[in-house]
């Protein structure tokens, strides 16, 4: 189907660009009301939108309903005329999923300490990836850092490590010792 030059399909394209998201939709939905039949693809192919947006402005415009336009242009009817659905986007990975709070809580219960001074502080020593692993091998729930951190954050807990102390370096050097010395007697 070739109705418009290619010079008025560059023209068409130029304009369509400038309009605002509402106003090329029904431009597009003109457009494919004129052509009829195949106009929808037509359309869309050039100027380079879904053949969804190309149906959804032809209802706007037409103010016909969704059935009458779908088989004017062909294809099914669209649901709405808003520039963007309320509550659109993806949701929240907490909200979405109640549960993790619990499971989450569980997991950093034995890892837990807190300040006697301020019962408000509470802190783990274990690594926001450690806790994912934990997670996702105790529950099979598998979870980013970062929604760790959004965890460890929601309910006021701080990573803390153990402070480097003298007997914190002699465990790390047994730990070195034990793993690397035999390997170097063997040379």
């Amino acid at each position: 189907m070739q109705p418009y030059s290619l010079e008025v399909e560059e023209i068409m394209r130029r304009y369509y660009e400038s309009l605002n998201e509402k106003d090329r939709r029904r431009y597009a939905g003109i457009e494919a009301l004129k052509l009829g039949h195949g106009g929808q693809n037509y359309i869309a192919k050039v100027l380079g939108c879904s053949r969804r947006t190309v149906r959804k402005g032809a209802i706007e415009v037409s103010g016909l309903p969704g059935h009458i336009v779908a088989k004017q242009i062909g294809k099914s009817p669209a649901e709405s005329s808003e520039i963007r659905k309320k509550g659109g986007g993806r949701k929240q990975y907490l909200t979405e999923h109640p549960e993790i709070d619990e499971q989450f809580l569980n997991v950093v219960r034995e890892h837990t300490a807190g300040d006697p001074m301020d019962e408000k502080v509470r802190w783990t020593n274990l690594r926001e990836w450690e806790i994912a692993e934990a997670l996702e091998k105790k529950y099979g729930v598998k979870v980013s850092r970062n929604i760790v951190r959004q965890l460890l954050k929601k309910h006021d807990y701080r990573l803390r490590s153990l402070p480097y102390t003298f007997y914190n370096n002699l465990i790390l050097f047994y730990k070195l010792y034990v793993t690397q010395v035999p390997f170097m007697i063997d040379d």
